[in-house]
């Protein structure tokens, strides 16, 4: 991590529900193109400014003692972009890992993808799969990269699954619940989002953890990407603390 402080690996431990920082933060990262623009910077340089921000990021949840945080780095959409900028976002992909892996290692960050890997060119699945290998028994957080991800795609590929099971025979339809179709998603294992963090002041989902999200708290911040730093991030720490989580249920809380 060029030019910035080494993380380092702190002893994490699981807060009890109401207490401490929520164990998984996710984020939507917007705003990298507006805020070149706004500079008159090519996009590029607001994609590279991002990655130097998601590094903050690690740093500030590694810190916080958060368990887990998700970051969408390249929606299933993505791919729709001019052809030149996938090639620049594909290179920022590559320079992470390369650069980045061995502090996120020592660190004890686990490293984990989600999203469609198949179709993915040989040169980007290796990089994702030395990632995942190299840091599979690192016990400290838990970074989950969103990486040619979409909602809606990961609930298709866990249907297809559910019905090849159903006819090999290996699966009755009628013991088909909630676990079973988890025990099918990218995110099989990882606990659900307390709190989804949607940068540049856009208010939507944009086909971000779509099953996964139907109770997480959402804090939209007017800020682009780039200038996320560890103020802004404890800033929506702070305001998902003031929530009152009810999951359907009566509020805990005595009014």
């Amino acid at each position: 991590m060029s030019g910035e402080a080494k993380l380092s690996a702190p002893a994490l431990t699981q807060p009890a529900p109401g207490e401490g920082p929520p164990a998984h933060v996710a984020i939507i990262m917007d705003g990298n193109g507006r805020w070149a623009a706004k500079r008159g910077l090519p996009r590029f340089e607001g994609h590279r400014r991002g990655v130097e921000a998601i590094r903050r990021a690690v740093r500030t949840a590694n810190e916080l003692g958060i368990r887990y945080l998700t970051v969408y780095s390249f929606s299933s959409e993505n791919w729709r972009r001019p052809a030149q900028e996938v090639s620049d976002l594909m290179g920022l992909l590559k320079r992470f890992v390369r650069h980045d892996l061995a502090d996120l290692h020592a660190a004890n960050v686990r490293v984990r993808i989600i999203g469609e890997r198949t179709s993915l060119a040989p040169d980007i699945r290796v990089l994702l799969d030395e990632a995942e290998g190299l840091t599979k028994a690192n016990t400290g957080l838990n970074l989950v990269i969103a990486f040619n991800y979409g909602g809606r795609q990961e609930i298709v590929r866990a249907m297809r699954a559910l019905a090849e099971k159903v006819r090999a025979g290996t699966l009755d339809p009628a013991t088909i619940d909630l676990d079973t179709v988890e025990a099918e998603l990218d995110t099989t294992g990882i606990p659900d989002p307390d709190l989804v963090i949607r940068t540049s002041g856009e208010q939507r989902v944009s086909n971000f953890l779509t099953w996964q999200t139907a109770y997480s708290e959402f804090v939209f911040l007017p800020d682009f990407w780039p200038d996320f730093d560890d103020r802004t991030f404890r800033s929506a720490i702070e305001e998902y603390a003031r929530r009152d989580r009810r999951f359907g249920g009566l509020s805990a809380r005595v009014v």
